[in-house]
């Protein structure tokens, strides 16, 4: 993405994901692939006091290419873009659904089909480690094997997405399930989807995606 529609397309997904309550002031943070590394917003930053110009560019090893102060994940942000190539943005938010979960350090379970949207029978929950570190950043690459989202124990959450848009509408999609599983919790025990169902679901999501291809 170009380097100017990716300022503008960054701050207007600033500002959804908190006008949707999934950031609060300067929880959370983005980033955007663009020709020689990435856009990442800066530390502190949240809608109130970012401008375009704000946005940060750094190259894959977390290197300055541009004036500003990365977001402290910025470790997390290039190790998830290079383990995975085909990954065009990364949303990290803590909204409050999945930082309840990761706190309990459960994984969403195929509780509801739409799970399966997220490339597998569960949206796992990566292991502990300090915000900002190399271990956690390794803990999220592992924990996204295989899926485009994950939970972050007794942190929040990540989404990507070969677009922002998509990434961003992950985020949106885990935190309702997040919020309709521990509804299942607080009545009793959902019964889960077995492996079957999961995989026809799977199934159906990968065509759908295709025919939304091919319609463009």
């Amino acid at each position: 993405m170009p380097r100017t529609n990716a300022r503008v397309a960054m701050l207007a997904a600033v500002s959804l994901l908190e006008e949707r309550g999934l950031n609060h002031l300067s929880s959370g943070n983005i980033s955007v692939r663009v020709e020689g590394g990435l856009l990442i917003t800066p530390t502190g930053g949240h809608s109130g006091n970012m401008t375009a110009l704000s946005l940060v560019a750094i190259d894959m090893e977390g290197r300055n290419v541009g004036p500003g102060t990365p977001s402290s994940e910025w470790p997390l942000h290039t190790s998830v873009h290079s383990a995975y190539p085909f990954i065009g943005a990364v949303v990290h938010t803590h909204a409050d659904s999945c930082v309840a979960l990761s706190c309990l350090r459960r994984p969403i379970p195929a509780f509801h089909y739409m799970v399966a949207s997220f490339g597998g029978d569960d949206i796992r929950c990566a292991d502990y480690a300090r915000f900002g570190s190399a271990r956690l950043a390794a803990n999220v690459v592992a924990a996204l094997e295989g899926r485009t989202a994950c939970l972050m124990a007794n942190h929040g959450m990540l989404a990507v997405g070969g677009s922002l848009d998509e990434a961003v509408n992950r985020a949106i999609k885990l935190e309702t399930l997040a919020r309709q599983y521990l509804m299942c919790l607080a009545g009793g025990t959902p019964v889960l989807l077995s492996a079957g169902e999961m995989s026809d679901a799977r199934a159906v999501y990968g065509d759908y995606g295709r025919r939304r291809l091919r319609t463009v």
